[in-house]
């Protein structure tokens, strides 16, 4: 069965079981990798552990009697739970001992038990197998399971003297040589096994590498083994290099790299493999077959049968898979992973017949040769008739199974690789397509950048960028497809069109989508079902979302493509359902939508909720809170596309719809940047934006307390936008933040604006503010630092008054009343003479104070109004000055034209005292402190310059295009 007929299979089986699954189900999360993690199996003849380290220890080991002690160099908590409760064969009990820091892991052994431990590729391995009985001679019999007998005649020793056979490495910019230099022609097997390409040869002798290092150019992790019968030399070779061997008189050559042929066949021929006419087995044929020996792996803890043969070389072309073995893929020679115990190999002359007691099981297509037949006659996938085509036949395996067809075209694709940048590039195209049609994108993705990076000029070939940007869209990269499928060549290819119209809907740009669509119509019926379906389910939903409803019902009838995979056919159901919603039959689409929920394929499971979610939240079947109950559990459901955005996006609106401002802006914020190419990604943020603009410039925050609008500001505040709208926003808080006397804040927020968004006029306009905002704080060498900072020779004659009054007021306040005398000399509006009179005051000029409190109030106490609280301080200040003066006269008239206003101020008592004197009693300063206190200036003039901001209209300013606010 081929891959894709597995996959689909599955999904029926899935989509079967799903109509019985809650709507609710939700798919289980992956654990996180423990530091240790300990593996067990069993098989017939032994039992394994393994000892998984993240990030690797070293181990030792000893025993004592029946107990095996691993001693790692690291410390962890295994879970041995399973290993203790249920030991596998052979093992009597576990136990975990932490030591000096580090984890000692005992193992108690049965009796008639024996073990043996190793490495590989970064585990630690115990095998555990019966121990073996001392054997007393005994009359010969029957040859016991895994035998290995030959009848071949002998051949002269091939061993060198002294048993060392020397290997000399020979490397050039494209090969590595390795040669092995016998005493006498000998055997050898040249195969791959996973990583590693293994040489064995049939004589025991030492194979001398002491001059080779461990890791060459082309090779890694060379090691060499031996037995009583055997020498071998395994390393570890990337897949896709090409290695090639040869054997000449008593030497043989290894070649590891570009130029070496890289097929099995390098010299004399291949070996064939047939069903034994005589018994269930199997019969190689292969030239010169030698000794068959056992080899250990080290790597796997398994055992191989391995034939080696005479030179010239010859090898199997491609693996062969059994049910009791496997014939690996060989350069020379026979090699083979047994499965069942009892396995046997016998060599008669060039026939190697390999069977065991009970004959093997074999499968009579297997047996016949039909797959090598069937495998020469697939042939590589073929170039479309139009570069954005996917050919019928590019995914398809056969019965060869899609890692041998996968091998094939890796092989070849490889090969030519090799052989430079003046190479052909059919075979990497041909792995491409394969991978392409089998939706293999990523892998199909490298094939392709891989081949673009040694031939540049295939970036000017339509079929390559055809290609290249039908994987891209398959793997989700709409971005990088679309530039390769609008390049100029294509621009007119209706078949690429399809994939531009694809992407165009999964971006949301429905118009392009369907114009796309429209032009592609010549080449749709030439796509796969497959495909032809999902574009117009594309097209459906464009039209859905453009209101052609009529469109979209021809479309989806397009959709419904004979055969197609049951997720296919829930995508199409999912739209029909949307086309039933925008037609206003709500009914119908909710009990479509809930019926897809059900199915256990969350991809569409997922935007059925919503929807059904919608529908009933709409027609009042479900409350607000229930429906964001439901909203805010689906978007970690389902994650990472345009269902999640409109998910979040929903949740948000509910959110702020409700007045839970904070959890709207953190549900639209939670997606982040996520698919910033979907329109649905922009939609949102433009909601995000909408919404603060909402609450802190058209004043829906303004129902707030001011901590809270304060604290929801400051926590979203980079949300604040560029340009005029984020200073007026900013100015709008700090008129909040005046008024809940938060100045240290509205200070900052001034101060980021003037140090970094606002030049000229503008900026010494928020400069004012600032310094005004210091002022009020008791800073005023800030506010002097502020207004100089600041300066300008263009600026309205208003706010240069301003300026000068509040310069004066801060020189003041640093005790320079002179300088601040002469900031003011040609001013005489209201602000200067309040300044002027505050600078009376301090430097104690008591007839100058009180005639310019005085002439403040003017013509005040006209009015029978009561009197506001700078006019009271006035009114005070101004009978302590003239109290203080000794000035009876002007106490006398201003007790007369005051006294029916004393009653309803604030603090009758106080502007009694003050003007007590003309009944003959002299005010003191000592006496009078208290009730200055109480009324201080300092304080009216806050209050007033308060309710200046709150009346100030706030002028347009040009941004510098730095954000609003700092962070």
């Amino acid at each position: 069965m081929s891959l894709r007929r597995t996959l689909r299979s599955g999904v029926a089986a899935a989509c079967i079981l799903g109509v019985a699954a809650p709507v609710g189900y939700v798919a289980p999360a992956y654990a996180a990798r423990p530091a240790l993690d300990v593996r067990v199996a069993q098989a017939r003849d032994f039992s394994r552990i393994e000892f998984h380290w993240a990030g690797g220890a070293r181990v030792t080991s000893r025993r004592e009697g029946q107990t095996l002690i691993l001693r790692f160099s690291r410390d962890a908590r295994p879970d041995i739970a399973l290993l203790r409760a249920t030991p596998p064969r052979w093992l009597k009990s576990a136990e975990a001992r932490h030591v000096g820091g580090v984890l000692e892991m005992v193992l108690t052994l049965e009796d008639n038990a024996d073990a043996k431990v190793g490495q590989a590729d970064g585990a630690t391995w115990v095998n555990l197998v019966e121990k073996k009985t001392p054997e007393t001679p005994a009359t010969p019999g029957p040859p016991p399971a895994d035998v290995a007998t030959t009848d071949a005649a002998p051949r002269a020793n091939p061993v060198p003297p002294g048993g060392a056979v020397p290997v000399t490495t020979e490397s050039s910019a494209r090969q590595t040589r390795l040669r092995f230099d016998w005493a006498a022609p000998v055997a050898a097997a040249v195969f791959r096994r996973g990583e590693a390409v293994w040489v064995v040869f049939d004589a025991p002798a030492r194979l001398n590498t002491g001059r080779l290092p461990a890791a060459g150019e082309r090779y890694r992790k060379l090691q060499a083994l031996g037995g009583k019968d055997y020498a071998a030399l395994r390393m570890v070779v990337e897949r896709g290099t090409p290695v090639t061997v040869a054997g000449e008189g008593n030497s043989w050559t290894l070649v590891i790299g570009a130029g070496a042929p890289a097929g099995p066949d390098a010299g004399g021929g291949a070996v064939t493999v047939s069903r034994d006419a005589e018994q269930p087995g199997l019969t190689a044929t292969m030239a010169g077959a030698g000794r068959p020996v056992w080899v250990d792996d080290p790597a796997v803890g398994d055992r191989l049968a391995v034939v080696p043969a005479l030179a010239p070389a010859k090898g199997l072309a491609a693996r062969r898979d059994f049910v009791d073995l496997s014939m690996l893929a060989s350069l020379q020679g026979l090699a083979m992973e047994a499965y069942a115990p009892g396995l046997t190999m016998a060599v008669e002359g060039d026939l190697v017949r390999i069977g065991k007691g009970a004959g093997l099981a074999l499968s009579p297509a297997w047996a016949s040769g039909a797959a090598p037949v069937q495998e020469a006659a697939m042939g590589a996938p073929t170039k479309a008739s139009m570069p954005g085509l996917i050919g019928d036949q590019w995914g398809q395996t056969g019965d060869l199974g899609f890692m041998r067809r996968y091998d094939q075209l890796m092989s070849a694709a490889a090969a030519e690789g090799a052989a430079g940048d003046a190479a052909p590039t059919e075979a990497r195209l041909a792995l491409a397509r394969f991978l392409i049609g089998a939706e293999l994108s990523y892998e199909a993705i490298g094939v392709l950048n891989a081949a673009g990076r040694s031939r540049e000029a295939l970036m000017g070939d339509a079929e390559f960028r055809g290609l290249r940007g039908m994987a891209q869209v398959m793997a989700g990269r709409l971005k990088e497809a679309d530039s390769d499928l609008s390049v100029g060549m294509l621009t007119d290819d209706p078949s690429s069109a399809a994939w531009r119209g694809y992407i165009a809907a999964k971006q949301g740009q429905w118009a392009d989508a369907r114009a796309k669509f429209s032009q592609s119509a010549q080449a749709m019926d030439l796509f796969p079902p497959l495909w032809r379906a999902r574009f117009a389910r594309a097209d459906a939903e464009a039209a859905i979302a453009l209101g052609d409803l009529g469109a979209a019902e021809t479309c989806l009838g397009r959709a419904a493509v004979e055969g197609l995979p049951p997720a296919e056919q829930l995508a199409n159901d999912l739209m029909r359902a949307r086309l039933l919603e925008a037609k206003g039959d709500k009914d119908r689409a909710l009990a479509v939508y809930e019926l897809i929920a059900k199915a256990p394929l969350e991809q569409y499971a997922t935007p059925a909720v919503l929807r059904a979610t919608q529908i009933k939240l709409d027609t009042g079947k479900l409350n607000a809170a229930q429906a964001a109950a439901i909203f805010d559990g689906l978007r970690y459901r389902w994650r990472g596309d345009a269902t999640e955005l409109e998910t979040v996006r929903a949740l948000g609106k509910l959110y702020l719809g409700q007045g839970r401002y904070r959890e709207g802006l953190e549900a639209l914020r939670s997606a982040g940047s996520l698919r910033t190419d979907l329109q649905v990604a922009v939609d949102l943020q433009n909601d995000l934006s909408a919404a603060f603009r909402s609450l802190f410039l058209d004043g829906l925050a303004d129902g707030l307390e001011p901590i809270q609008a304060l604290g929801l500001y400051k926590d979203f505040k980079d949300l604040t936008p560029i340009g005029a709208e984020g200073d007026l926003m900013v100015r709008k808080m700090v008129r909040r933040l005046v008024d809940v006397d938060l100045l240290d804040q509205a200070a900052e927020l001034l101060q980021y604006q003037v140090d970094n968004r606002l030049e000229g006029v503008p900026k010494a306009q928020v400069a004012t503010d600032l310094a005004l905002i210091y002022l009020m704080n008791r800073e005023p060498e800030k506010a002097l630092g502020a207004i100089n900072a600041s300066r300008t020779t263009v600026l309205p004659t208003t706010l240069n008054t301003e300026r000068r009054a509040i310069t004066a007021r801060a020189l003041m306040g640093v005790g320079r009343l002179d300088a601040a005398l002469e900031v003011l000399e040609n001013d005489s509006g209201p602000e200067a003479t309040d300044v002027r009179a505050e600078i009376a005051w301090k430097s104690r000029s008591w007839p100058l104070a009180g005639e310019m409190l005085e002439r403040q109030l003017g013509d005040r106490w006209k009015t029978a109004l009561p009197l506001r609280t700078d006019e009271e301080g006035r009114l005070l200040r101004a009978g302590v000055a003239y109290s203080l003066a000794g000035d009876d006269a002007s106490l006398a008239r201003m007790r007369s034209r005051y006294l029916p206003l004393f009653d309803g101020a604030r603090n009758p008592d106080a502007l009694r005292v003050a003007f007590a004197s003309v009944d003959g009693e002299r005010l003191t300063t000592a006496g009078f402190g208290r009730s200055v206190a109480e009324t201080e200036a300092f304080n009216g003039w806050v209050g007033r310059m308060k309710q200046k901001f709150r009346e100030k209209p706030v002028p347009k300013v040009a941004a510098a295009g730095k954000p609003a606010v700092k962070g």
